[in-house]
């Protein structure tokens, strides 16, 4: 994403809790911060990406924290998968410091981030998504505006729920399959020409017949998303008996040791169940 908005023309100043990812940046040259604090104090428009709730409130507080550096002039643009409330929190305090605050995750894994066709989902003031609309679209198409700050993060739950559910039912029925003897395939021939096929069973279901389970999405991640949407439902007073249950199943591969690993990787757990491997 950041290298789509250098390609862009954008000047940058990147920042990352360790060093490593940082490291391409400043052998092309691009300047490469210190702390959260001095991202706020450099730049007009500041954009996170990072892990979660915890992530997103360690990037913003603290004695070098984003907020002791932003000071009214800036627009920060929040992209991380976190939670409405974690979303809503963060949007209140940078307001406090007079700045604004637009609320934009993303869908889509990393060739999509490669190639800047990630989905943005944004919610926030007009205005506001109106100044930063060139910024998002050097890094995704289409730009899906959900509603207001908190909306953004509303959707990203929505659709990664879908996705986690999905494969969930995926990795199962090619267990199923496996399990009485039939071909991945046939199987996957009968998916991809039928009203279940989807880009999701077509992509993953070539990486599964090669056994590739390096991280496009991992497991872990897959699970905290899970894990969030559930938590949210439970707020609204609101049941998702199908969600919880493949949250337990990513759960179950994470704690197999395949957290790092794609989120197809929650095969291996079904596998493991059945005493089966798809594909063999």
């Amino acid at each position: 994403m950041a290298w789509n908005l250098d390609a862009a023309g954008y000047e940058l100043l990147v920042y990352n809790r360790s060093d490593g990812p940082t490291e391409p940046f400043v052998e092309a040259g691009i300047d490469a911060a210190d702390s959260p604090r001095e991202v706020g104090q450099e730049a007009d428009v500041v954009i996170t990406m990072v892990t979660d709730d915890e992530a997103l409130a360690a990037v913003l507080d603290g004695p070098d924290g984003l907020l002791t550096g932003i000071n009214g002039a800036n627009t920060v643009i929040q992209m991380s998968t976190v939670t409405p409330d974690a979303t809503l929190a963060a949007a209140e305090t940078v307001r406090e410091q007079n700045s604004r605050f637009v609320d934009a995750p993303v869908s889509g894994t990393v060739g999509p981030a490669e190639e800047g066709t990630l989905t943005v989902l944004a919610g926030g003031d007009e205005a506001a998504l109106d100044d930063v609309e060139e910024i998002l679209a050097a890094m995704g198409e289409p730009i899906v505006r959900c509603g207001d700050v908190g909306d953004g993060a509303r959707m990203k739950l929505f659709v990664n729920l879908l996705l986690g559910d999905m494969m969930s039912a995926y990795a199962e029925a090619l267990t199923f399959g496996a399990a009485q003897g039939l071909e991945l395939d046939a199987m996957q021939q009968v998916v991809e020409a039928g009203a279940v096929d989807s880009p999701l069973f077509r992509i993953k279901g070539e990486l599964i017949a090669e056994r590739d389970f390096e991280p496009r999405f991992p497991v872990d991640l897959q699970f905290k998303d899970l894990r969030y949407a559930n938590e949210v439902a439970n707020d609204v007073g609101l049941t998702l008996p199908q969600t919880a249950a493949a949250r337990e199943s990513f759960s179950a591969a994470s704690a197999m040791g395949h957290g790092d690993e794609d989120m197809t990787a929650v095969l291996k757990y079904v596998e493991s169940v059945a005493g089966v491997t798809v594909g063999e």
